[in-house]
């Protein structure tokens, strides 16, 4: 055997998922059309193929679900960064970040209503494990910045995160609250439980001085030998 690549095979491989991100494309563009009910049958047609053709690509709806997740995932998390990288204050960061999650959800309630459904029945939730993952890191930057070692960043995001979709899913079911009106109100709700939650362990509030104990260790740490 040579050991040379299959160059057929990598472009098989390469066609197949180029297929099935289109199916995925095809289906947030059903659920958002027909609601996070629609089948594998609204799927197909939305795609141009039979059903047949579809299950080609996905074993089952279970398997559609899963994909749709991963894409909802990487779309919420591109958002988030993207909000937070533009923004300078810690405040600022959590607005806009709140301001691209729920822009997600007014662009695509079909979707996200069928990844929650599929998660409350038993689907893992990577979707919320990588949104999680974005806000820990954040929670993180704050802590070391005050030189604080903390494990409480990860608990932390993963109740934020679980608040805000459970709000989210019931702003979609509203029809008398604008859409920035619902960001000021989490804004306003996750920024003081954020700033409840960094004062435990010593952060001061946003633009304040370290407090007395933190400079009292900082200067310990920096007389100690290294």
């Amino acid at each position: 055997m040579s050991g040379r690549p299959d160059g057929r095979a990598e472009r098989w491989r390469a066609h197949r998922a180029a297929r099935r991100a289109a199916f995925v494309d095809a289906a947030f563009r059903a659920l958002d059309r027909h609601g996070p009910d629609a089948g594998m049958a609204e799927i197909a047609r939305e795609a141009g193929v039979s059903k047949p053709r579809l299950y080609r690509h996905f074993a089952d709806k279970a398997e559609l679900h899963a994909a749709v997740a991963e894409r909802t995932s990487a779309l919420v998390c591109d958002r988030l960064r993207g909000a937070m990288h533009d923004s300078a204050s810690p405040a600022a960061r959590l607005r806009a970040a709140i301001r691209a999650y729920v822009g997600v959800l007014a662009e695509h309630p079909g979707v996200f209503r069928f990844v929650r459904a599929g998660r409350l029945g038993g689907q893992p939730g990577a979707d919320c494990e990588a949104a999680a993952g974005v806000v820990a890191t954040l929670l993180r930057g704050q802590l070391h910045a005050f030189g604080i070692d903390s494990p409480a960043a990860a608990p932390w995001a993963h109740g934020l995160v679980g608040a805000v979709e459970a709000a989210g899913a019931w702003w979609l079911d509203q029809d008398d609250m604008p859409q920035e009106a619902f960001v000021e109100h989490l804004t306003v709700l996750v920024g003081g439980a954020v700033n409840a939650a960094l004062r435990s362990v010593g952060v001061p509030p946003e633009g304040r001085e370290p407090t007395r104990q933190t400079r009292e260790d900082d200067h310990d740490h920096s007389r100690s030998p290294a």
